[in-house]
């Protein structure tokens, strides 16, 4: 395993990093303990979850991943051995995990308290608002349409609020996820104006068939040490070619889930073919290809891997020991100048 510190901090995180939102949904406990143990046995260092995880997230299973990390965490007793992230849900559609989800100081001082009980630890290593508190373009929504926030919630009032947990030592670092280049520089312009704790981090998805990232962002990353945590890196698993021509295998999880449709546009499987055909004459497995993309990308601080069996585990774990050559780099960018961010 591979590892990296991460920016303006003092956490050494593994540049791959599992994620969790499975956990309650498509894997019972015992199943998530084991790719823990697993995972931790192949130098997997950080783990990152989520108070309204598993997804699809429903009131019934809401809370669950944190519960199974928190159990594990307890009967291993690997707490100061893992870099441990979760996020707080912002103001959009989950009523039930509170009557309201702004992103203000009670719920998020609220949301930190109960994914602590859940995780059976006094600290979080790296605390992320999972969404902004207005509305951007996130979650697949392109073309940004101007809307009022009538919330009254700042950018700075979130922030103080995480400097009070910061100060407390109930969260050691902050980070961001879905956002956009004006909301980190926002936050960046604001920490330094008020003496508040800087962002580390921003989790985005970031695959071949979506590189939005490239755009704005990672000239942030690069100028400002804001690094990104890569989510969805397979696209859903698209990439690994196992939906291609209609295909729908048995337990996976567009197969299971309907609703994500996001990289199944007609431009999107075309490149995922395309992409395929890449790996095909070198000789590489998909899915390792697409993987080693990410993990090689200078901007990417870890990739979060996601997997319902350990042997997709180990297949994606093990893509960081694959080093992309020039040629192979050359004919991805080839098909991306073609098929350019199909599925943002």
């Amino acid at each position: 395993m591979e590892y990296h510190r991460l920016p303006h901090s003092s956490l050494d995180v593994s540049k791959i990093c599992l994620g969790t939102m499975t956990f309650g949904e498509q894997n019972n406990e015992s199943e998530a303990h084991s790719q823990l143990d697993f995972a931790f046995e192949r130098g997997v260092n950080f783990i990152d979850t989520a108070e309204m995880y598993p997804v699809p997230p429903t009131a019934d299973t809401q809370g669950l991943t944190e519960t199974y990390i928190g159990n594990w965490l307890a009967k291993s007793g690997k707490r100061d051995k893992v870099v441990l992230a979760t996020k707080v849900a912002g103001p959009r559609g989950l009523p039930y995990i509170r009557d309201n989800m702004a992103l203000d100081r009670r719920n998020i001082h609220d949301a930190v308290e109960t994914s602590l009980n859940r995780l059976q630890t006094d600290y979080i290593d790296l605390y992320q608002l999972h969404w902004p508190q207005r509305e951007t373009n996130c979650f697949g929504s392109l073309n940004y349409q101007y809307a009022d926030d009538h919330s009254g919630v700042t950018l700075t009032d979130s922030l103080e609020a995480l400097a009070e947990l910061v100060r407390s030592g109930k969260i050691r670092y902050i980070g961001l996820s879905n956002e956009t280049p004006w909301g980190v520089m926002s936050f960046l312009r604001l920490a330094e104006k008020h003496n508040l704790p800087q962002v580390v981090t921003i989790q985005n998805p970031y695959n071949l068939l979506n590189r939005s990232f490239e755009v704005g962002l990672s000239e942030i990353s690069h100028h400002e040490g804001v690094e990104l945590l890569a989510y969805s890196p397979l696209a859903f698993g698209t990439l690994s070619g196992k939906y291609l021509n209609g295909a729908r295998p048995d337990g996976a999880r567009c197969t299971l889930f309907e609703r994500f449709s996001r990289y199944f546009n007609p431009q999107g499987l075309a490149a995922t073919q395309a992409y395929i055909d890449v790996a095909n004459r070198h000789g590489l497995d998909p899915a390792k290809m697409a993987l080693a993309f990410v993990n090689q990308r200078p901007f990417v601080a870890s990739t979060i891997i996601g997997a319902t069996n350990l042997e997709q585990l180990e297949a994606n774990i093990d893509s960081i020991s694959l080093t992309l050559g020039s040629e192979v780099l050359a004919d991805l960018e080839a098909v991306g100048i073609t098929y350019s961010n199909p599925c943002p």
